[in-house]
């Protein structure tokens, strides 16, 4: 069993590292040559403003009683002096991505995201990067990594403390004040600096101002509280005063562009990662030198009327406007109806845009025919299609005809960006159709072990199979394929071998009648236990079934004083409790329901730590140190107080319960606190039922819970053999997870978890310690069930081996079908939606595995505190 539990833990690793290096892998290719205009730029210098978390409807949508929040932009506008639109952005809708695809005009994947915040994961071009000096000021979290990402040493930024980052902060607008008044400072200085200031005249010179304190106020305050809306007049002020200062010290030369946009919106509720429009619609104001005077009624905002952009163009407009070329990875399109330009500039700096996307479609495609043998390789475009377009497009500069000229260059920049996502997606079929195969050779592997059906070695069949691994790993050595390829290509093998030991006609009649069996049954159970607990001694149940869905359904919680709540559910809780005369009947060996009193009153303490830092943080006062130190102590006695606890079954699932929901209760909002009550009262209920199914089938081995102890030694002569009904609780398992997975909020959409459910730990940003906190709150759940599980599986006396399989079996079938749901290109919500719920189950999966462990030492051992430290195994 410990040799199986391996290797299934290492197949599930692979199909879970697999999705990532099918569908989410680096789009950089590197070897391009950057393309100059022949043309001189309108625009010797451009200032960049980036208002982080601005949605496009706070900024150009007017308030209720008609007033205007950023009445300098508004004013660009109507007098002509500038154009607007809407740049949409795409998911993750997160800080670096944003700035990745503004600034280096390519969408950075999930797996680059991940392996880092402040630090490159891959070397990319960007906008800064091709400029002759770029100057930076705002965020530590943002401004070093286009530095590092730097040729050279012409990338200046200039960033305050992390400290200053705090969620908690009277007023977080101070830190767009800062970037302000850094800039003035550094103008200031460079006027007694003649070295500086001869550098700040040169062309092709960037200048970007991050402004933070917008998004930090949504987070803390929502994007429709006053902290919010007065941080957008207040970045509104600041720009006109950059403008002033930068026009004056230029001479008002009429050489400077100016370009203020967002990298990402923000949910009603302060949080952004997702595709809610209120996310991926962002602002787009554009003004200065080369830009397009356009008159518009800003009364109304439409996606109708606005000049619509994607994110990544907004890195060619720059890089058009000051004549320096296109970010080598970039993937925009440059956006023509920004410019103010003769129809040859537009011709040429279009015509510039196709062959810096060419590029890289002419180095994808050597890539790839070099790693492909030449008779499995097929061509998008063949290289005398690229030349002609080519050719076509500068003849038609040549003459004059300048309109024809764009409508090729648009052309060629679409069909190489379909070249691109062709060969970047060239593996992905063969890839998905071995991974398929390997899972399902997975699944039958297991189901033939649980049915015992396991026969002697078809005759020949290991050299089969050997001639078949050899052969597969021969074509990947004559293909350069990466390490990865062998394990996605040779684990269907190994996995088929070992299925097609058995008999074969036995083995797949009774896999194929077990699917049917499962498919049928599984969705027939939910029914059965729903009309079994709408009568007689079951209601408890049915209702703790309700509950927890119901807090799944309603909207997100925003943050309220809980402490009436979670008094009021605890005092519901502990009188509906279906075991309480149980726990008072029982004859514990230790005072333990006195000794979970210190328990009760750290939950207690919870309530008051919570409704303290939510008053203090609504005074910006900050978060008292008080608070912050018991909920660091909370979270670090959690993993201990359980194991102080009796080991009676109830006794030690209160204390687990306790341990863990004043740490849930912390991490909480809102009414989300409410749900780990009612699912352990579900859980609870649960235990009751299935001691109650054996009553009724008169078995002779049942054991009253009341009296049951983790500790004692289990009669292996009482472990019963699998029977239909461990299908029927291996089913309610599954489900039971999937419910205590989503109970905290939908994890395959980042923008439901909010930041403000860890102010009680920490108000000053820590992307890594944040994001810790919010995953031990999406386990907590998970454990309840988990302990749950493990009291019906010994109190039941089940198969413990057989019962894992079957729950292995029903969580890899759910994994299988949100893998074969997984579609090409075609539409990316659709795509991101199944492979995170893939993603989803294939995490779950795994962490039933590695918690099972964490999950029998919390029910299973004691720590008595005496002479000697002393541990009980079962």
């Amino acid at each position: 069993m410990i040799t199986f539990f391996i290797a299934g833990l290492l197949v599930h690793v692979v199909f879970f590292i697999s999705i990532f290096d099918i569908y989410f892998t680096s789009p950089l290719v590197h070897g391009m040559k950057p393309q100059h205009l022949p043309l001189p730029p309108p625009a010797k210098r451009l200032v960049l403003f980036v208002a982080d978390g601005l949605r496009a409807d706070s900024l150009f949508k007017p308030e209720i009683n008609g007033t205007v929040r950023a009445q300098y932009l508004r004013y660009l506008v109507i007098e002509e002096r500038g154009a607007w639109g809407i740049s949409h952005t795409r998911v993750p809708t997160e800080s670096r991505p944003g700035h990745v695809a503004l600034i280096a005009g390519f969408y950075e994947d999930v797996s680059a995201v991940a392996k880092g915040w402040k630090e490159n994961p891959v070397e990319f071009d960007s906008v800064f990067n091709e400029s002759r000096h770029a100057w930076c000021w705002g965020s530590p979290d943002i401004l070093p990594m286009f530095a590092k990402g730097a040729s050279g040493s012409h990338v200046h930024t200039y960033t305050y403390p992390a400290t200053m980052e705090d969620f908690a902060s009277t007023d977080a607008s101070k830190l767009d004040t800062w970037v302000f008044h850094e800039v003035k400072g550094f103008f200031n200085s460079a006027k007694e600096n003649q070295t500086l200031l001869s550098i700040l005249h040169e062309e092709q010179t960037v200048f970007f101002l991050h402004l933070l304190g917008i998004d930090t106020n949504g987070h803390a305050h929502r994007p429709m509280s006053k902290e919010y809306l007065d941080n957008i007049g207040l970045v509104d002020d600041g720009v006109a005063e950059m403008v002033s200062v930068f026009e004056e010290f230029y001479g008002n030369d009429g050489k400077t562009a100016y370009v203020f946009t967002s990298d990402h919106g923000m949910t009603d509720w302060g949080s952004h990662g997702a595709s809610h429009l209120s996310e991926t619609l962002t602002p787009l104001v554009v003004w200065g030198a080369g830009i397009t005077k356009r008159l518009s009624d800003l009364s109304v905002c439409s996606v109708s009327i606005c000049l619509e952009s994607t994110q990544a163009d907004i890195a060619p407009l720059i890089s058009t406007l000051i004549g320096v070329p296109i970010p080598l990875n970039s993937v925009g399109v440059l956006p023509l109806q920004y410019l103010d330009n003769s129809q040859h500039f537009k011709a040429e700096s279009m015509h510039a845009n196709a062959i810096q996307i060419l590029e890289q479609f002419k180095v994808k495609m050597k890539q790839k025919e070099e790693t492909t043998l030449s008779f499995l390789f097929t061509p998008f475009l063949t290289d005398s299609k690229q030349a002609e377009f080519v050719r076509h497009a500068r003849e038609l500069i040549q003459i004059g005809r300048f309109d024809e000229a764009i409508d090729g260059c648009q052309a060629l920049i679409g069909l190489a960006l379909e070249g691109l996502a062709y060969y970047h997606t060239y593996d992905r079929f063969f890839l998905a159709c071995s991974v398929l195969l390997g899972f399902t050779g997975w699944t039958a592997y297991v189901i033939l072990i649980i049915l015992k059906t396991h026969a002697g070695l078809r005759n020949g069949l290991g050299s089969v199979f050997v001639s078949v691994g050899l052969l597969v790993v021969l074509l990947l050595l004559l293909q350069a394929s990466p390490i990865t390829y062998y394990i996605y290509y040779l684990l269907p093998v190994v996995v088929w071998f070992y299925v097609l030991k058995e008999p074969f006609l036995m083995g797949f009649k009774k896999c194929v009648t077990l699917d049917i069996s499962l498919t049928v049954f599984l969705s027939l159970c939910y029914l059965w236990s729903s009309h079994r607990c709408l009568h007689g001694r079951d209601r408890h149940l049915f209702v703790g079934q309700v509950t927890p869905r119901a807090v799944i359904f309603l909207p997100p919680p925003h943050p309220t004083p809980l402490a009436h709540v979670v008094d009021a559910t605890l005092l519901v809780h502990t009188e509906a409790l279906p075991h309480r005369n149980a726990i008072a009947q029982t004859p514990p060996r230790c005072n333990s329901l006195n000794a979970m009193c210190p328990q009760v009153l750290q939950v207690a303490l919870c309530t008051y730590v919570l409704a303290s830092t939510h008053s203090s943080l609504q005074q910006k006062r900050g978060l008292p140190l008080f608070n912050q130190l018991v909920s660091w102590a909370t979270l670090a006695s959690s993993f201990v107080l359980p194991l102080l606890s009796s080991t009676r079954l109830f006794h030690r699932l209160l204390s687990i319960l306790m341990a863990l929901v004043g740490v849930y209760l912390l991490l909480s909002t809102g009414y989300e606190a409410l749900f780990p009550l009612a699912l352990s009262w579900l859980m609870f209920g649960w235990i009751n039922m299935e001691q109650e199914t054996m009553s009724t089938q008169g078995m002779s081995n049942r054991t009253e819970l009341s009296s049951f102890d983790f500790t004692e030694t289990i009669d292996l002569t009482r472990i019963r053999q699998l029977r239909l009904d461990d299908i029927r609780r291996s089913y309610f398992f599954v489900f039971f997870i999937i419910i205590a997975f989503f109970g905290t909020g939908n994890i395959a959409s980042i923008n439901s978890f909010d930041p403000a459910s860890v102010y009680c730990f920490l108000t000053v940003f820590n992307p890594f310690i944040m994001g810790g906190l919010l995953m031990w709150k999406v386990l907590i759940p998970f454990v309840i069930v988990m302990c749950a599980f493990e009291s019906i599986q010994v109190s039941t006396r089940l198969s413990s081996r057989s019962l894992f399989l079957i729950v292995l079996v029903i969580s890899d079938l759910m994994a299988l079908h949100f893998f074969c749901l997984v579609k090409d290109y075609g539409s990316w919500l659709d795509i991101g939606t199944s492979i995170s719920h893939y993603v989803i189950v294939m995490s779950m999966t795994i962490f039933l595995m590695l918690l099972s462990i964490m999950t029998h030492i919390l029910t299973s051992r004691r720590i008595v505190i005496g002479r000697k430290m002393k541990m009980h195994f079962t």
